[in-house]
């Protein structure tokens, strides 16, 4: 007489657990935020993996671009997101490693509000000069500059940009002085230096490849440990300075709790993805490196960076704004 109950209940239980299973992932489309308006290194990088992780995952990403504050926009929409796996952030590295040190109301913290997932390419700064500029390599830059401190100028797509903490870090290293000339982003940087405005920078390999080889801009050294690819003949900064590194990579994060599992998921799809012949050529082509790091070799390079940039910051004097 009691067997009846019993099984209503065993029923109920299980019912029960069943409505406390969670939902499938991804249930929904996924979307990832650009930073950065259309056309520029996130922007590429975004749309280049789009439809194959889509593919991979079973649910269309969207590509949202939310440009804005040095990239504080889209990275406090990215923080406050809901941390269920559908949105992923393209942050480039500056988001995460230099706006902290000059910004002073920073609306995220890039280290408590973001779970890593994959440094996904990086591309290294080039030193370019004016044709006209009299110094063509290193050595004779750094003899040039230490006879006439502050003549020479150089222009960044914005002050605290990695262009401008790399030609920082250089004067740093040489004991020279440089005039520097922020503008609102690199594409007017590039258009003073080819007009002769200001007579050197060091740009993103990416942003400047086009001019050095069609002559409008002389190539003096790339910001890497090794030559690159896209200009074999180039030789490093580090030939002369020993160690001298100055780029730029981007990266995807999601939300910090999005659940452990996903987050797997996502980066064995992304990391997947960036590898793809047809992605990594699309990439390469204009000068990026496909890294497609772990999760923890982007968590290691975040912390490393976030205490480089800080020392070059305090030893120039900027002060966050």
């Amino acid at each position: 007489m009691h067997r009846r109950p019993l099984l209503t209940a065993a029923l109920l239980g299980i019912a029960g657990r069943a409505v406390a299973q969670p939902a499938p992932w991804p249930s929904r489309p996924l979307t990832v935020l650009v930073p950065y308006v259309a056309g520029g290194p996130s922007d590429i990088l975004a749309r280049a993996v789009a439809t194959p992780l889509g593919a991979a995952l079973g649910q269309p990403v969207v590509v949202e671009n939310r440009p804005g504050g040095n990239g504080a926009v889209a990275a406090q929409v990215a923080a406050r997101a809901a941390p269920d796996g559908h949105t992923l952030f393209l942050a480039a590295s500056g988001i995460l490693t230099i706006n902290p040190h000059v910004m002073a109301r920073l609306p995220y913290d890039p280290t408590r509000d973001f779970a890593p997932l994959t440094v996904a390419i990086a591309a290294p700064n080039l030193l370019v000069a004016h044709p006209g500029f009299p110094p063509r390599t290193v050595a004779e830059l750094i003899d040039w500059l230490k006879a006439n401190p502050n003549r020479a100028s150089y222009g960044t797509s914005g002050i605290g940009s990695s262009e401008h903490l790399t030609m920082e870090l250089f004067a740093q290293a040489t004991g020279t002085q440089l005039t520097h000339v922020p503008y609102s982003g690199s594409a007017a940087a590039v258009t003073d230096l080819v007009a002769g405005v200001t007579q050197l920078s060091f740009l993103n390999i990416a942003t400047v490849a086009q001019q050095v080889q069609g002559g409008s801009l002389r190539a003096v050294a790339v910001g890497a440990l090794r030559h690159h690819p896209l200009l074999p003949e180039v030789p490093t900064v580090a030939d002369t300075l020993p160690g001298f590194e100055g780029g730029s990579w981007h990266s995807f994060v999601a939300p910090a709790a999005t659940p452990e599992p996903v987050l797997t998921r996502i980066h064995a799809a992304l990391t997947e993805c960036l590898r793809l012949p047809e992605v990594e050529a699309r990439l390469t082509r204009i000068g990026f490196s496909v890294v497609a790091s772990s999760r923890a070799e982007m968590a290691a390079r975040v912390a490393a960076e976030l205490a480089r940039w800080k020392d070059v910051v305090r030893a120039a004097g900027i002060q966050p704004a």
